[in-house]
């Protein structure tokens, strides 16, 4: 009798859970909005949080170019050069925010799992108002190195929770663009960087270096207080069998009429997950199907700091070694990434039309032809005003191009591709992979820009072209198209080992019964 009820309880939430995939593929982009609001803005807020790493970025890395700040941290070098930051301490600094990030994110993989979204990231914007005290009275370099490895513990967790929540809270129609927009606000956080740094460019005082940094206590104060009214995400209630807090965090997260239909649906991807690979852990990633999904999550990311953004991400200390003036260097590098936001704005579009795959391949594809542009240009004319002012041109291209592409695109990969049961895990895999590549690309770079070491300047873009033409090659047999795609069907073609190529082709049904036909192609 146990047994038959208990048949009888798992065919309803299969019921349930079909029809919710069925109202969720149905479900259009327009309807979504509408009927998802709160969702979007619960999902946009913790986003907010990635402003303060992407400001960070540029502001350290831009202070290398900034007499005051070169003058108190760095020495002498001669009347050309002037002050500089060695390029040992540039790679340092640089890579302490990278260390930081890199504990934070992995950390984050942990902590959500145990105590859910809300409390970590409430504890985490503590952290960070208490770190920045660090280099801002920082007086010398090792304690600015301190400060940067510290505060970049947040802002891992920031960086990996962003996209996690922003997958699970909104609906499939809405899911590309919100884990997109995690970019845009890296994009944010950069252009006003560039802006504050543009307005202290001449600044002669230590406050011309010391007040960019206190503009970071402006968000995590109010973040805090709205976000600790946000909703926890519905999976993460699920993973832990609590289905009426589950239930009630899809109540707070939209005007679904039936909050039990939608967390059937969750039920049952979690159940398929644990059916194909039971485990949570981070040694789960690395096992079975997982591994593939690992693979992918991790290279995507990784790509982003090798196709160039080492040199043309934070491109201030690019223009200035490039010959550009430098009130000049940092108002274009204002304009390069306002050129950024546009991008990220853009690639929502760009996103609905191409799908994940053929846009990535299409912007590294891009990003490595600008690049090896940027290289000629340097052999050829690199030592004139026109050669100095279309390298700047075509690296302003870079930044307009990669946040149409790789920029944005690699949050929306790295949301869909990991399973739902190792999400947190995975994305923070992936991330952690991407501050490693970012900290061997924050080494190699300053010793091939720096006036004391390589002087390469634009030649630079060979390099990096090289390096960006390598990961399109992976990209082509490698990265799957998740378009359209819910978390379940992803599970099912992984299962099946559907090359990366056949994604597109493949027509999933989860709920039919007989295994062998779950996943099908037709030709396109």
């Amino acid at each position: 009798m146990a047994g038959a009820q208990h048949d009888e309880g798992i065919s309803k939430t299969n019921d349930l859970a079909q029809q919710a995939a069925i109202d969720e593929h149905d479900l259009g982009v327009r309807e979504a909005i509408r009927r998802y609001p709160r969702a979007i803005m619960w999902s946009v807020l913790v986003s907010t949080a990635i402003i303060m790493e992407g400001y960070d970025i540029v502001l350290i890395s831009s202070f290398f170019g900034l007499p005051s700040f070169a003058k108190k941290y760095g020495h002498f070098v001669d009347n050309a050069s002037g002050y500089q930051i060695s390029a040992p301490w540039q790679a340092g600094l640089s890579n302490g925010t990278s260390i930081g990030t890199l504990i934070g994110s992995l950390a984050n993989g942990y902590f959500v799992f145990r105590y859910g979204y809300r409390n970590t990231l409430l504890v985490s914007l503590c952290l960070i108002v208490a770190f920045i005290f660090i280099p801002f009275f920082a007086p010398s370099l090792p304690v600015l190195l301190l400060g940067q490895i510290l505060c970049g513990i947040p802002w891992g967790v920031f960086a990996t929770m962003a996209p996690a929540y922003a997958s699970e809270v909104c609906p499939m129609a809405l899911r590309g663009y919100l884990t997109v927009y995690v970019n845009l606000c890296w994009a944010f956080g950069q252009l006003i960087a560039a802006g504050v740094l543009s307005g202290f460019s001449e600044g002669t005082s230590q406050w011309s270096y010391r007040i960019p940094f206190a503009i970071q206590w402006a968000w995590p104060i109010p973040l805090f207080a709205v976000l600790f009214f946000a909703p926890e995400s519905p999976y993460h209630h699920v993973r832990r069998g609590e289905i009426e807090k589950a239930e009630n965090s899809v109540r707070r997260l939209g005007s679904a009429s039936h909050p039990s239909q939608s967390v059937a649906l969750m039920i049952h991807t979690n159940e398929l997950e644990k059916e194909i690979d039971a485990g949570t852990s981070y040694l789960d990633c690395f096992r079975g199907i997982d591994l593939r999904r690992t693979e992918i999550v991790c290279m995507a990311f990784i790509t982003q700091p090798f196709c160039g953004s080492a040199m043309g991400g934070t491109p201030t200390y690019f223009f200035l070694q490039a010959g550009l003036p430098t009130s000049i260097s940092f108002k274009m590098s204002v304009g390069g990434l306002g050129l950024a936001a546009v991008g990220t704005l853009i690639s929502w579009k760009l996103l609905h039309a191409f799908g994940r795959r053929t846009l990535y391949l299409a912007g590294l594809a891009g990003l490595t032809a600008i690049l090896w542009t940027v290289g000629f240009i340097s052999v050829g004319a690199g030592t004139s005003t026109a050669g100095y002012y279309a390298q700047a041109t075509m690296m302003l291209l870079w930044l307009f191009v990669y946040y149409m592409t790789v920029g944005p695109i690699c949050y929306a990969i790295i949301g869909e591709i990991s399973s739902t049961r190792l999400r947190n895990k995975s994305i923070s895999l992936s991330r952690s992979a991407y501050y490693i590549g970012q900290i061997i690309c924050n080494v190699i770079n300053p010793y091939m820009l720096n006036p004391t070491e390589g002087d390469w300047k634009g030649k630079t873009g060979f390099f990096w072209g090289g390096c960006s033409f390598v990961f399109f090659i992976w990209t082509w047999f490698r990265l799957p198209e998740s378009k359209d795609r819910s978390f379940e069907e992803l599970d099912l073609l992984f299962a099946q080992k559907v090359k990366a190529r056949d994604f597109s082709k493949a027509v999933v049904d989860p709920y039919a019964e007989n295994v062998d036909v779950r996943v099908t192609f037709v030709d396109k």
